[in-house]
């Protein structure tokens, strides 16, 4: 896999299935499960606990593999924040819109609309349980324009990242989340403007004419991460 993250989607846990699979993903070297349908934390602790107990019978480090539940009916959502905070385990939660439009008997639309509420209630619980969150698929495969405006309203709303269906779709999404090198010089000017202005004592600084503090900073050391993981950020400030 080239060193890619190897995850597998299990069966639910409402299913007799997903025991088996379990063992097979960690038997095989996954680095983590994808929970579907998950809706109560006591699902995520019963598919840790099986994790725990694969772990041990194929000789991998225990706690080493990771979890993401995805969130597909109005129950989950309503238990989001328990779901987020069920196991250490736990690295992301994810929509899945398919079956949540389903069980809401709401109607697809190309602007989303009818998924906002459950993105922000997803992005809310995601950020005070301190794990990431990640958007669901995108099933036209052909229409790459509605997927590029879908993928950029969900990185201005907060996502880490957004599911795929498709290789084709790779490519769009790698370059909507990687930063512009105009985006990597603003935070580089603003990250090192803020350095040297609280080393002078001063607590706040105005860039490009407008007010930049402290409480910036943390979001424009973000770009940088996410510019040095893309490979086009080498500098040193993160």
């Amino acid at each position: 896999y080239k060193g890619v993250e190897r995850w597998v989607r299990i069966n639910p846990a409402t299913t007799p299935y997903y025991h088996e699979d379990i063992r097979a993903s960690i038997a095989g070297g996954c680095e983590g499960i994808r929970l579907p349908m998950t809706e109560t934390k006591e699902e995520v602790e019963d598919v840790d606990r099986l994790i725990t107990e694969a772990e041990k019978e194929f000789g991998v480090e225990v706690g080493s593999t990771m979890i993401m539940a995805a969130i597909e009916s109005p129950l989950g959502l309503i238990n989001v924040y328990d779901i987020c905070k069920a196991s250490s385990r736990m690295m992301g939660v994810a929509l899945s819109a398919g079956d949540f439009r389903r069980t809401m008997r709401a109607t697809a639309s190309e602007t989303g609309e009818e998924l906002l509420f459950a993105r922000s209630q997803i992005l809310v619980a995601a950020r005070a349980a301190g794990i990431m969150a990640f958007d669901t698929v995108n099933t036209n495969l052909d229409d790459f324009s509605y997927l590029r405006a879908e993928t950029e309203l969900i990185k201005r709303l907060g996502f880490d990242g957004k599911s795929l269906i498709s290789p084709k779709q790779i490519d769009i999404v790698h370059d909507i989340f990687t930063p512009t090198q105009k985006e990597i010089e603003t935070a580089i000017h603003i990250v090192e403007g803020v350095k040297e202005s609280a080393a002078a004592g001063v607590g706040v600084l105005i860039v490009d004419g407008q007010m930049v503090d402290i409480a910036h900073v943390e979001g424009q050391k973000r770009v940088l991460k996410l510019a040095k993981a893309a490979g086009v950020y080498k500098g040193d400030l993160v």
